[in-house]
């Protein structure tokens, strides 16, 4: 993502005050002058900008501060409340119930991605269980009805379209009532893409609105205009009562910055956030979590919220497995296909904190995927007595004539498939290991469950684990141990907005 170059450059400039060896007027100021230097390099408005080191200044008051207090910390709060004010509009996002039919118009202008992103957002829904269709209501653009034809079809959701009807109101108006009949929970109508000076199209949009009677219109913005995006928000805002505000592109230009803060202007909540040209590639948005994954904090929150779509605590006799201390190659294999369901692995990089969601290039993360997969399938020639052995690499160790049936059945090395029983063994370890601990897997505190000295072994254990580029860019031992700490917290529900992020934030 582009916008993690707006990242790096910000959080070095926080950085820079734990270089510091006095924190004062001169050192503050030098920080706030790197910082509003990369928000204009993202095309954020130069009065915005202004404003926000204003209101930092304002806050940091030298000749008031206590001597205890802790004035990097305080800097650094300061920043990232201002930044979560620069996009975030203040008013609450529109969001369906389930149960009912919730109808919802795209609008946008042409070339914003319009008719992908209702193909992400219904693909999205579908995911967590709610019936999602599309409508194709966009007569103007040769090929529409094709395109969303394909994508409906390659993401298995229902569509409805025309090409002989080329009324747009009248598609709108059967496709909604044919899938309302149908209880049909999202209803994703696609409209015409539209210039704001084409005062024709934009009477369609309005009759397409009074027919359909949508309970969300959502506006599709593309973030290569930049601060652009303010004044085509409130063209479409005078026409339509626009509720949402999708962006897309954001992965692929520095002006992402500017348009989230000049939506942010014309009070229109932001939705989602497309991130590349997947059908997966499509995240949530979400003000205080943003700004945090920006900065390399992580997102503690959605990692859970990830976790829990997975619905792994439902695995019964895996958590039996594992307050045993057990661990198949079968166990691997599934953990294996929940990463894979996971999405992206630069998404959930970017969740993690100390990592920022670049840390992966797009060849790295093709890379990744392909190794996971060809793992799966080294596994998937495995038959049932070695994958569900509780002896898992020694069985191989015990008959070689194992692993070269597996490698030629998977096309692979022998080498791959050693390389894979090592992988194992150490994962193996962790969990017998862990599993002689008592309390971790009883739920609730983990603080409280398991004694101190026994979390460092965890931590210790995890850091022998990972690769050293990993454990650096988290902050070593340190990182890994507000790293669990957070997600205890966040699993317990107690976040409570960016007070306790900063934990070990520039100290590495």
């Amino acid at each position: 993502m582009v916008l993690a170059d707006l990242g790096r450059k910000i959080t070095s400039a926080l950085k820079s005050l734990s270089n510091a060896t006095i924190i004062n007027e001169e050192v503050l100021n030098e920080m706030l002058k790197e910082i509003c230097k990369a928000l204009l390099e993202a095309d954020v408005n130069i009065k915005l900008v202004k404003q926000l080191r204003e209101n930092v200044r304002s806050v940091i008051d030298f000749d008031e501060m206590a001597g205890g207090l802790n004035k990097r910390r305080m800097i650094q709060s300061a920043v990232f409340k201002e930044l979560v004010k620069l996009i975030d509009p203040g008013i609450k996002a529109w969001q369906p119930m389930k149960g009912k039919n919730n109808v919802i118009m795209f609008v946008g202008l042409q070339g914003s991605g319009k008719t992908t992103t209702c193909t992400k957002m219904a693909y999205y829904y579908q995911k967590k269980g709610w019936k999602t269709c599309l409508i194709c209501a966009d007569t103007f653009r040769a090929g529409a009805f094709d395109q969303l034809k394909q994508n409906a079809t390659k993401a298995r959701i229902p569509f409805y379209g025309s090409y002989a009807e080329m009324d747009p109101v009248v598609i709108a108006q059967e496709g909604v009532e044919k899938f309302r009949n149908e209880n049909f929970e999202v209803i994703i109508v696609d409209t015409s893409g539209r210039h704001k000076q084409e005062d024709s199209l934009f009477e369609e949009m309005l009759q397409v609105n009074n027919a359909v009677d949508p309970d969300n219109v959502v506006f599709v913005m593309d973030a290569t205009i930049g601060q652009a995006c303010e004044s085509q928000a409130r063209a479409f805002k005078e026409k339509v009562d626009v509720a949402s505000v999708i962006i897309t592109k954001l992965d692929g230009h520095a002006k992402g910055g500017g348009a989230l803060s000049a939506v942010a202007a014309t009070k229109s909540p932001v939705i989602f956030i497309g991130t590349g040209e997947h059908t997966d590639d499509f995240e949530p948005f979400k003000v205080q979590p943003f700004i945090s994954k920006l900065l390399g904090m992580g997102d503690i929150e959605g990692l859970i919220d990830k976790v829990n779509e997975l619905k792994l605590d439902d695995n019964e006799e895996l958590m039996k497995k594992l307050k045993q201390g057990q661990f198949t190659l079968r166990d691997m294999y599934e953990q294996f296909q929940n990463i894979m369901k996971m999405g992206p692995f630069s998404q959930i990089m970017g969740m993690i904190p100390g990592f920022s969601s670049d840390f992966l290039t797009k060849g790295g993360e093709q890379e990744s995927m392909a190794r996971l997969k060809k793992l799966m399938t080294i596994m998937d020639s495995m038959n049932d007595a070695e994958l569900d052995s509780l002896e898992g690499e020694r069985l191989f160790a015990k008959q070689t004539g194992r692993a070269l049936r597996v490698a030629r059945g998977a096309g692979v090395s022998i080498r791959e498939v050693n390389e894979l029983l090592t992988q194992y063994k150490k994962f193996a370890q962790m969990v017998k290991k862990m599993g002689g601990i008592k309390g971790l897997f009883k739920g609730g505190d983990m603080s409280k469950n398991v004694n101190p000295a026994q979390m460092t072994k965890i931590n210790q254990q995890m850091a022998k684990m990972m690769d050293p580029r990993v454990l650096q860019q988290m902050g070593g031992m340190q990182g890994i141990q507000n790293m669990m700490r957070q997600f205890q917290q966040g699993a317990q529900g107690k976040f409570g907005g960016g007070g306790n992020m900063f934990n070990g934030f520039g100290d590495r």
